[in-house]
Order: structure tokens, then C-alpha cells, then sequence
């Protein structure tokens, strides 16, 4: 069972919590608030689908230090929204450059907070795609011997067979054998295809 889409709350002003967190739920988001950036961080967990809702300015670990902290310690891809009371251009532009979803402005209007969690939904999905994507194949190389890896290589870089086996110092007949190996071990018939999961594979990785 897929779980649900969750919207996490931090914000050291109870009352924004209060109201952030009763108008998702209006809209049906399961929603956790935390007046406290640290106890977030304590009971963050990367793996549920979700994304932040992050007050700028709080005490001890500001919105953008606790940005940093989930991308760096946690190693969490979770899809940011900035929310001030008092927004720069410095600080907004800082939050969309470091992968920010939206920065809205205290009071935020509903219109722009749901734009918002919508478009951080999308990208969370779309983030999580990639990186299950991205874990199958990593699994499916993992599964190769070091020979078919090295065939792997030299195939993707656009080499024949018998060029192949000259580089490896093998016969051609046993080039064929590991690359079929290869090819049937990572579910791939032919080249394009072999290619495109490489780049998918280093695009990623």
C-alpha cells in the first residue's frame, strides 16, 4: 500500500501551525506540525512521500539552515515551501536556488499555498520515480560479473565485438557470450536501449 502524501509544518508561531495545518486538512493532506526545528529533524523520516512547509525565520535553526541540514544530514530530496512574515529577495532568491518550491509571504493566501503543495506533490513524486528507478538499475549493474561490467563499458562507448575482445585480449566468441550474459542480466535488448539506461545511470547518480 502506497502511503499518503504528507505535509510537514515547522513554524515557532502556534498560531500559523494552527491554521496552516487545518487548511491542508481541508484539502485532505495528512499534515505533522512542529513548533520546534529540531524535533522535526529528530523524527523527519526521508522515506515517507511528503514535502515542507518552513518558516523562515525561527530561533536556533532558521528556515534556510534547516533546508540545508535535511539536504546535507539527512540526505532527504523532500520538496521545500518558504513561508515569511517579513521576505527579501536576497533570502527568496537563496531558497529558490537551492531547490525551493515556492517562497510565499505571511498571511499566505489559500490559492497560493495549495499552488504551492501541488506543485511540491508533483515533484516529489516525480523524485521518487527517479530514485526507484535509478535503485533498479543500480541493482541490475551490481548484478554483473566484473567482465560483463567491463563489456558493459566498452559496449555504451560505441565499440564492436571484435574490438572488444582485441582491448580485453579474448576471442570475439567470448565477448558475444558475456554480452548476451549482460544484456539478459539487465532485462535490455539492444544497444539504444543499453545506452539510454547508462545515462539514466549517470544522470542520476
Amino acid at each position: 500500500m502506497t502511503e499518503k502524501f504528507t505535509v510537514y509544518i515547522v513554524d515557532d508561531d502556534p498560531g500559523v501551525l494552527k491554521a496552516l495545518s487545518r487548511l491542508l486538512r481541508t484539502k485532505g493532506y495528512l499534515v505533522s506540525a512542529y513548533d520546534s526545528p529540531q524535533v522535526f529533524l529528530q523524527e523527519h523520516d526521508a522515506g515517507v512521500p511528503g514535502c515542507a512547509i518552513l518558516d523562515v525565520s525561527m530561533p536556533g535553526l532558521d528556515g534556510l539552515a534547516l533546508q540545508r541540514e535535511l539536504a546535507i544530514t539527512v540526505g532527504s530530496r523532500r520538496p521545500i515551501v518558504f513561508v515569511t512574515g517579513k521576505g527579501d529577495i536576497p533570502t527568496s532568491v537563496r531558497a529558490m536556488k537551492s531547490g525551493a518550491v515556492d517562497f510565499l509571504t505571511k498571511p499566505v493566501k489559500d490559492k497560493h499555498l495549495f499552488e504551492a503543495v501541488s506543485r511540491a506533490e508533483e515533484r516529489d513524486a516525480r523524485s521518487r520515480k527517479d530514485h526507484s528507478e535509478l535503485k533498479s538499475i543500480q541493482e541490475k549493474v551490481a548484478s554483473l560479473t566484473p567482465r560483463e561490467r567491463e563489456v558493459l563499458a566498452q559496449v555504451v562507448a560505441g565499440r564492436m565485438n571484435k574490438q572488444i575482445a582485441g582491448d580485453l585480449g579474448t576471442a570475439e566468441r567470448t565477448i558475444k557470450i558475456h554480452r548476451g550474459r549482460m544484456m539478459e542480466k539487465l532485462g535490455i535488448r539492444n544497444v539504444a536501449d543499453l545506452v539510454r539506461m547508462a545515462e539514466k545511470l549517470n544522470h542520476f547518480s
